[in-house]
């Protein structure tokens, strides 16, 4: 068992970090607000992110980022993405040698267009990068939370760290596969939330089954025109940081992103749905980095762009429907990135 610093206790974050301790880790997991940390420790209970779950007594609670990472053999990042730099930096000084160092969020960074372990490689030290890996995967935090059955992959340059991680996070209720395509792992957990966005727009304007299907399968081929293009592996996105996070992530109730696209179908505006919500919607910034992506790098992604104009610039949900319709008709290429 090892001594883990879990950053981050939204409903990931709390989520991983009571799985963590139930296994039997020692677990000190760091929240923003001290209020929230107060509360957490006085009840049990993470009432804001992650209501009705008791978590393990073995947890330990902190708002000192020094305290959730001084001495510890795994520090968990579960930040959201557009302040992971600040984090990570905030970090930096307590993480000792060999140090295990795992991202769960999901996103690219505004302004940069980089995910998070191109951003950790960029501030690490060579040393502490060699030990980077991230996680991902269809995971619901609640169903995980309630301990129903879930696979994720953990991924890392390096095999013996990805091994690391599975043999530590995995439990008989939770899976972990490993995978060597760390960059190709984050795009498919990043623009999944993108293409939830885009079925959640469908369900809303209520137009049945059929887009639902076509937008899961088009939106791969597109997560992987963009994966492949900054180095990610086919592979990879049949898998599941890739199918596997797309489909839950586009059908599933429980996601926030999908729920955001319902709202904007049902006519509501951006601006009054994310001032309703308590918990990150990462799907919303991510397509605005996404969109910004794919035009640097000339990838073509015409689902991610018509939600960007939804989301930016005031398109209507019918008019987005209406051009991705009728674009130039086009062979379906037999493998992805190809005649799409």
């Amino acid at each position: 068992m090892s001594n883990i610093g879990v950053i981050g206790a939204g409903s990931w974050g709390t989520t991983l970090a009571d799985m963590l301790a139930k296994k039997g880790h020692d677990v000190t997991l760091w929240a923003y607000e001290a209020d929230l940390v107060k509360e957490m420790a006085t009840t049990g209970v993470n009432a804001a992110f992650l209501p009705g779950i008791t978590l393990s007594s073995r947890l330990r609670f902190t708002n000192s980022l020094q305290e959730a990472a001084t001495g510890k053999e795994i520090i968990l990042f579960v930040a959201p993405t557009q302040v992971f730099r600040s984090v990570i930096t905030g970090v930096l000084p307590f993480i000792a040698e060999g140090t295990l160092l795992v991202n769960a969020a999901k996103g690219i960074e505004l302004g940069s267009l980089m995910t998070i372990s191109q951003i950790s490689a960029e501030l690490l030290p060579p040393r502490h990068y060699a030990n980077f890996s991230v996680l991902s995967g269809p995971s619901f935090a609640r169903e995980v939370a309630l301990e129903m059955p879930t696979a994720v992959v953990a991924a890392s340059l390096d095999a013996s760290v990805a091994r690391r991680v599975q043999e530590s996070f995995s439990t008989p209720r939770f899976r972990v596969y490993t995978n060597s395509d760390m960059v190709g792992v984050e795009l498919g957990g990043s623009i999944k939330n993108v293409i939830a966005i885009a079925a959640g727009i469908s369900d809303g304007m209520g137009l049945g089954y059929n887009p639902r299907a076509a937008l899961i399968t088009r939106g791969l081929a597109e997560i992987a025109r963009l994966g492949l293009a900054v180095g990610g592996q086919s592979a990879t996105f049949a898998g599941l940081a890739g199918m596997g996070d797309l489909v839950l992530t586009c059908t599933g109730d429980l996601s926030r992103n999908r729920t955001v696209g319902m709202q904007l179908g049902e006519g509501r505006k951006l601006t009054e749905i994310l001032a309703g919500m308590h918990m990150v919607a990462e799907g919303v910034k991510t397509t605005e980095s996404a969109y910004h992506l794919a035009q640097k790098l000339g990838v073509e992604m015409p689902i991610t762009e018509q939600v960007y104009q939804v989301l930016y610039q005031e398109k209507s949900p019918q008019q987005a429907l209406m051009d991705l319709m009728t674009r130039d008709l086009k062979a379906e290429g037999m493998e992805f990135g190809k005649n799409s």
